[in-house]
């Protein structure tokens, strides 16, 4: 997809701040620093429309942007941040809980995980809190030209155990650097939106 328009709509922390021009909705899951702005800057070829940060724990909001008017991205706070107050990420738990079982926009989740290490216990426990609710993320290996072709095979196979993946064409590895599952990443888009 050739993206000519995109802009952040709003942050979000609660539901009557959701956008209701009834786009279909493009949920970005994972922990803190996966690389969920990286993500959507390199799909969209915009450098700075999601801010990238060293900094761990930086988006604290549900972050909507509106791709060519067809459907938004939305980035969720990162999971899994121990320097933030429990009270904050219970707080933040219970906004994507909800967002997620009741937001009737939700056409495709994606969950970001970094593809050079195995998913964490985070990473685990969220997948699958998804499965239980029936919503089937899309898992992006992110960082994939960190690792050797050799090894990719291999890390592929391992995040498939450890998530409990029947079939690993759900994994998409994903370098912001060579551009790697850039468009696996908009067929899964574009499946969704036709």
């Amino acid at each position: 997809m050739k993206v000519t328009k995109a802009e952040i709509v709003i942050s979000a922390v609660a539901e009557h701040q959701y956008p209701v021009d009834n786009l279909p909705e493009i949920v970005l899951l994972g922990r803190s620093n996966v690389g969920k702005s990286s993500f959507v800057n390199t799909l969209i070829e915009r450098r700075g429309l999601a801010r990238t940060s060293s900094q761990p724990g930086k988006t604290q909001t549900m972050n909507f942007y509106r791709i060519n008017d067809l459907f938004h991205f939305v980035d969720m706070p990162g999971y899994g941040y121990a320097k933030v107050s429990k009270t904050e990420r219970e707080k933040w738990g219970k906004m994507i809980e909800k967002y997620l079982r009741q937001r009737e926009n939700v056409a495709l989740i994606f969950q970001l995980m970094d593809a050079r290490h195995e998913p964490s216990e985070d990473d685990r426990l969220m997948h699958e809190w998804l499965s239980y609710y029936g919503l089937t993320p899309v898992i992006i290996g992110t960082k994939a030209d960190k690792i050797s072709r050799t090894n990719q095979k291999k890390s592929i196979n391992q995040m498939a155990k450890k998530l409990d993946l029947r079939d690993t064409r759900e994994i998409i590895f994903f370098s912001t650097e060579t551009k790697a599952g850039k468009e696996e990443a908009w067929n899964r888009i574009e499946s969704v939106l036709e």
